[in-house]
């Protein structure tokens, strides 16, 4: 296996915001490599959600779209992800949010930084929830480090021939599961498979992309940061309800500690 993947899938992540999914897609179509399969995995969203997804395929048949939808049963980000991985054919998995904006190397650039036995975990620039509304009334986009209303501008430079000092591979499980970024991950989908996908015991927002990088790091597979490539701009939001957190980190805990590697409730029901 090349360090390189031939092929890539983007998964989107969406729960009922149309008007936020439809910049995203519109910034995946001018991406400098389009991915060779893009997953819209919806967590129940309403018929609004589906007709836009419909007419996006319609207008863009020369990209690969594919719109997987379940039940809304409550926050079960781990159940739809693990559904869209299910259907992915491509080397490479690109995993990112249904509110994110991606600068046009977004995918080139995780696919120049993927490495065999690696996941890599990207930042986010933060957009104010002024300049958001902007960006959904206008239905256009266009960012820079000098733009306004971004929150951490150093999320936004773009430096490809610095971004290999600051990788900083870690096998470290204290220190790999913390600042992870579900909404910028990339891995190989041959890890994600051998890990059984995302635990689905873990319900309602918090800890699950910490507790599937626990896993693959048992897996021996190391985190990787991506710093200066895969700009993102994350359109601002309410805080998702987090009754749930306390139970989550519960599972994320047993995961470090017993060293488990394959979750029996994922992909695959063992």
């Amino acid at each position: 296996m090349s360090d390189t993947p031939n092929t890539v899938a983007l998964i989107i992540t969406t729960y009922n915001w149309p008007e936020a999914l439809e910049l995203v897609l519109e910034s995946v179509i001018v991406q400098t490599r389009i991915p060779d399969e893009v997953i819209i995995a919806d967590d129940g969203s309403r018929e609004d959600t589906r007709i836009l997804v419909e007419k996006f395929i319609e207008n863009n048949p020369e990209i690969n779209i594919v719109h997987v939808w379940q039940e809304d049963e409550g926050f079960r980000l781990s159940e739809i992800r693990n559904k869209a991985i299910a259907l992915v054919q491509s080397e490479y998995i690109i995993q990112i949010d249904g509110d994110i904006i991606l600068n046009s190397y977004f995918v080139e650039d995780h696919l120049f930084k993927a490495k065999i036995n690696y996941f890599n975990v990207g930042s986010r620039v933060l957009l104010s929830e002024n300049v958001s509304k902007i960006i959904l009334n206008n239905k256009k986009f266009s960012f820079g480090f000098f733009s306004d209303d971004i929150v951490n501008k150093g999320n936004s430079i773009r430096l490809p021939f610095f971004s290999s000092f600051f990788d900083n591979p870690s096998s470290d499980l204290s220190k790999a599961v913390t600042s992870i970024r579900g909404c910028n991950m990339g891995f190989w989908t041959k890890d994600l498979i051998e890990v059984n996908g995302y635990n689905q015991d873990m319900t309602g927002w918090g800890r699950e992309d910490s507790e599937l990088a626990a896993r693959l790091i048992n897996k021996g597979v190391k985190k990787a940061r991506i710093k200066f490539m895969a700009v993102q701009y994350h359109l601002h939001h309410n805080e998702n309800d987090r009754s749930n957190f306390d139970i989550n980190h519960e599972i994320l805990m047993k995961t470090i500690n017993d060293r488990l590697v394959v979750c029996k409730n994922g992909i695959v029901k063992k």
